[in-house]
């Protein structure tokens, strides 16, 4: 089954589109009066979409449950916040998926307290290049992003998947700043670009470009193969209209993140963040998102029970 992304409207920087969600669900009025009660909650380096997500996630819990503190922290990203988290030296950390779901299999006491966002991953092109599918990357130089970066991995096994090694059969590039790559592709350097998410910095300079660009997943089989029941990857779909001068659905693969807590993290804090993201049904950060995205026993206590109260998932 796909995901269907939804289309942005309104293009803003470090992936807001999970915010614009977040944001909806806002209460006029307090929910609480009581002590403050902080909450530590591990980001990624500055500039990136997880620092821009945790700022607005705890601007909307402050809002709603103003004795409810979520204080952002920054971090070396995902990798790092599952360390953070293992130690029980944060309460929560934001984790792509690349990293979450062997976290999971790990059985280290981590658990997922909300979802986040999805992030579809895709190759993007000049409009007027002849590339049109991942068969046509055979032998040319692309960016698949920078050394560390869990979109890099992701683009590695879109390529292995769609029958190319990614060491061999292409001319890989890797960034030491993810902003570089489509000035690489504008001046010839790199013939195309991988990158993940709707609002993702170096798809706007793509599709801003002069000419604009063309975008596409990995082959049909290939989404299959990366797509299998429990993978950290899901298929997920394009609408038309996500970029300017796409007129059809781009089908691809890609993951979420998550908001994870450290082990042992329960309680009157824990429940009142889930009453706060549960009350948009609509948003990404809905905690009945987690449905069929990650093994119930990894879910954390308080989003267990405000989804077995909804009747999800079984007493």
């Amino acid at each position: 089954m796909s995901t269907r992304v939804p289309p942005l409207r309104i293009r803003m920087a470090n992936r807001r589109v999970a915010l614009l969600g977040l944001l909806s669900l806002l209460a006029p009025r307090p929910v609480r009066c009581d002590e403050p009660v902080r909450v530590s909650l591990a980001t990624a380096t500055p500039g990136g979409g997880f620092p821009a997500f945790g700022s607005a996630f705890a601007d909307t819990i402050r809002r709603a449950d103003p004795a409810l503190i979520i204080e952002p922290r920054p971090s070396g990203g995902s990798v790092e916040n599952l360390g953070l988290l293992q130690a029980g030296s944060v309460d929560l950390g934001l984790v792509q998926g690349e990293y979450a779901y062997p976290a999971f299999a790990a059985a280290d006491g981590v658990t997922v307290l909300a979802p986040m966002y999805p992030t579809p991953g895709l190759f993007v092109v000049p409009a007027g290049s002849p590339i049109r599918s991942v068969a046509d990357l055979r032998g040319r130089p692309v960016v698949l992003g920078t050394h560390q970066s869990g979109l890099t991995v992701m683009a590695r096994s879109a390529l292995a998947a769609s029958g190319l090694d990614p060491q061999r059969d292409i001319r890989p590039i890797l960034l030491d700043r993810a902003g570089d790559g489509p000035a690489l592709v504008r001046e010839g350097q790199a013939d195309a670009l991988w990158g993940g998410g709707l609002d993702w910095p170096g798809f706007s300079a793509m599709a801003r470009a002069p000419g604009g660009a063309r975008f596409f997943g990995p082959s049909e089989a290939g989404i299959a193969r990366l797509a299998q029941p429990g993978a950290a990857m899901k298929r997920l779909t394009v609408p038309a209209g996500s970029f300017p001068g796409q007129a059809e659905p781009i089908e691809t693969v890609g993951s979420w993140s998550f908001v994870l807590a450290r082990p042992d993290f329960d309680g009157d804090a824990a429940d009142r963040i889930v009453r706060a993201l549960s009350r948009d049904d609509a948003a990404p950060t809905n905690p009945k998102t987690l449905i069929g995205l990650v093994p119930v026993d990894r879910i954390n206590p308080a989003t267990a029970r405000y989804l077995r109260a909804a009747g999800l998932i079984r007493p």
